[in-house]
């Protein structure tokens, strides 16, 4: 039945609402069904006076589909409507390939956009974009056809606006205005859209025996170039690390079945995570699997940007104290979205459940408190003062379930040695997880070592021991 409301729902929004409001209305029984005539009869009644009276001609199908997301909006932060072009480049997300200019960008809160980093061999990079410079403004070649003017400032763009302005074809150009400090006024850069893939793993060694590994992003593919990337450094080291770093931070999440994935390949058994929801089908546990990983140390680092996915692998291995986690407090998204395809080829992205972590604990609103806090680097005084880019969590979003409601009542060229060392001295929790790591090392190889002294001192005590 369910599916056959979605179908007549879809025809309402093509144009046959009397038809769709009568189907809608029968189906219930009692003060339920009269409820929802009630409802549907009001929502028509606006949309003929607004099509009749209006001071100009309206579109109908933005008419609606705005109507979807204000309904969408009365859920909670993470449930939207996906209209065609949105749910299209959902979908590229979550492959890593696209067509674009290659920045990876934040959002100030009423602020404007700011470039986290530009993407190697992008053209962003290629251009000169840097970290931390502001794009006020974005000229499309072809701006919108209700745009009075042919920038907009991105102050009032969400990120989803401003990635759909700055996304297109191949060879098109698009004209980004940034400031940066040392900037007299906004700078105009005009860069020419290529194809752009998104490496979701990237790694290195630190130095002989401790290897470091990011994850920016929890795409189709991420757990396979993990292992991966985790086979070629460990060919490189030749042989067993001492140590090893996993970063998490600002990774804002992904596919649910990568975070199980990549958690995995740390454990040899046991819950990694579950999920409570309405439906039987959102009810899932979530288990690991034997897979003869070495036992090295493992530190995982996190901040106020790892989210969802990031804390479910980051969790897992904190309960089955696999893990040390280091950093700073994490977002705090417990919650799992399901994206339903819909037949004009818009979606809908609606929280279908909660997830837990082994122990049973929801880190909806709170997020994971690190083993080990370490903030992060220090803003320079300039940015301190009023520029900085300001962290929010997932506490911070109107609308968002708190953590009562969440838990149930019951139940390059360069040398990669001098850019390691480089990195460590700007990355204040990077330095500190690779201390950690060589003192987890130091403790287990005196343990080793006393034990083989207590061995020694066993075995002299018995040749010294008198004969019978």
């Amino acid at each position: 039945m369910r599916r056959l409301n979605v179908r007549f729902l879809l025809g309402f929004f093509a144009g046959s609402l009397s038809a769709a409001l009568l189907v809608l209305a029968t189906v219930g029984t009692g003060s339920l069904a009269s409820t929802r005539y009630e409802d549907l009869s009001l929502f028509s009644d606006v949309l003929r006076l607004v099509r009749n009276n209006y001071v100009e001609p309206v579109d109908e199908t933005k008419l609606i589909r705005g109507a979807i997301r204000g309904m969408l909006l009365e859920l909670d932060p993470h449930s939207s409507y996906l209209d065609p072009e949105a749910h299209k480049e959902m979908q590229i997300d979550t492959r890593g390939e696209f067509h674009g200019l290659g920045i990876e960008i934040s959002k100030e809160r009423s602020g404007f956009i700011i470039v986290v980093s530009p993407i190697e061999g992008t053209p962003a990079w290629r251009a000169g974009i840097r970290a931390r410079d502001q794009i006020v403004a974005i000229c499309p070649t072809d701006p919108p056809e209700d745009w009075a003017e042919p920038c907009h400032s991105t102050k009032t763009m969400d990120i989803h606006e401003a990635v759909q302005l700055m996304r297109g074809p191949k060879g098109t150009e698009v004209t980004i205005r940034i400031f940066r400090e040392g900037f007299e006024r906004p700078e105009p850069f005009t860069l020419s859209r290529d194809v752009v893939k998104v490496a979701s793993v990237e790694g290195r060694m630190l130095e002989d025996g401790y290897a470091y590994v990011r994850i920016r992003s929890f795409q189709e593919r991420t757990a396979r170039d993990l292992g991966r990337v985790v086979d070629e450094l460990a060919e490189e080291n030749g042989g067993e690390f001492d140590g090893f770093v996993l970063d998490l931070r600002d990774n804002p999440g992904g596919l649910l079945d990568q975070a199980v994935k990549v958690a995995d390949k740390w454990l040899d058994g046991g819950l990694i995570v579950y999920t409570q929801g309405r439906v039987e089908s959102q009810q899932q546990e979530y288990e690991a699997h034997p897979n003869g990983e070495s036992q090295y140390p493992l530190v995982v680092l996190v901040n106020a940007g790892s989210a969802s996915a990031s804390e479910i692998v980051a969790g897992a291995l904190q309960d089955h104290h696999r893990a040390l986690l280091l950093g700073a407090e994490t977002f705090g998204k417990g919650s799992v979205q399901t994206v339903y395809p819909l037949e004009d080829h818009s979606g809908l992205r609606l929280t279908t459940a909660l997830y837990f972590t082994p122990s049973g604990r929801s880190i909806q609103e709170v997020g994971i408190e690190p083993d080990i806090l370490v903030g992060p680097n220090p803003l320079p005084a300039s940015e301190q003062e009023g520029g900085g880019m300001e962290r929010f969590r997932e506490e911070d979003l109107e609308g968002h379930f708190t953590q009562e409601e969440a838990v149930p009542d019951s139940e390059g060229d360069s040398d990669p040695e001098e850019g390691a060392a480089s990195d460590l001295a700007q990355d204040v929790q990077l330095a500190r997880a690779l201390e950690v790591l060589k003192s987890w090392t130091y403790f287990d190889r005196l343990r080793e070592a006393r034990a083989e002294s207590a061995a020694v001192h066993s075995a002299d005590a018995a040749s010294d021991a008198p004969t019978p």
